[in-house]
């Protein structure tokens, strides 16, 4: 058994949903491995065949100005190009652009990440189920029961956020 490089929290936390994919940034990803950012694109950009539109999004002006939105702008005046977002199947890919032993052992431990992240979605598909299924057994009494069960399975919807600043 190997020893892992990477807490999986780490990874995990560097997970997005990008156009309904679960995807990891370029930058993320160099991080990961030990590279600079613009190596692994340099290596992406050698090796384009490998990477086909459903393995590596280059994101749209418009999702580039949402991501500034989401995570601020940088000291030093932030990204030149638009980043690039693999897929998990662009993650595999990469190991074999990036070809170190260190890209081989991350890739390992993402591709581990993305499987007990789907493991996990679909046993709360299933928990979601059995409750639906006690539901429609029981009566009217245990409702109030089964209605906060499900709000604790829901994620909590973001409250809308306030103007910044101060307003006389």
């Amino acid at each position: 058994m190997t020893t892992k490089l990477i807490p999986q929290e780490v990874i995990q936390n560097k997970i997005f949903l990008l156009r309904g994919k679960k995807i990891m940034f370029d930058k993320d990803l160099a991080a990961l491995y030990g590279v600079e950012t613009e190596h692994l694109k340099r290596q992406v950009r050698r090796n384009m065949e490998r990477f086909p539109g459903d393995f590596l999004l280059i994101l749209s002006r418009e999702e580039v100005i949402n991501l500034i939105h989401h995570f601020g702008g940088s000291s030093w005046g932030g990204t030149r190009k638009p980043p690039f977002a693999f897929t998990e199947h662009g993650i595999l890919m990469l190991s074999s652009v990036l070809n170190s032993k260190r890209a081989i052992r991350v890739n390992i431990q993402i591709m581990r990440t993305f499987t007990q992240l789907r493991e996990m979605l679909a046993n709360h598909k299933k928990l979601r189920q059995k409750i639906e299924d006690l539901e429609k057994k029981y009566d009217s009494q245990f409702q109030i029961v089964f209605r906060t069960i499900k709000e604790l399975l829901e994620p909590p919807t973001p409250k809308p956020k306030g103007p910044i600043g101060f307003h006389a």
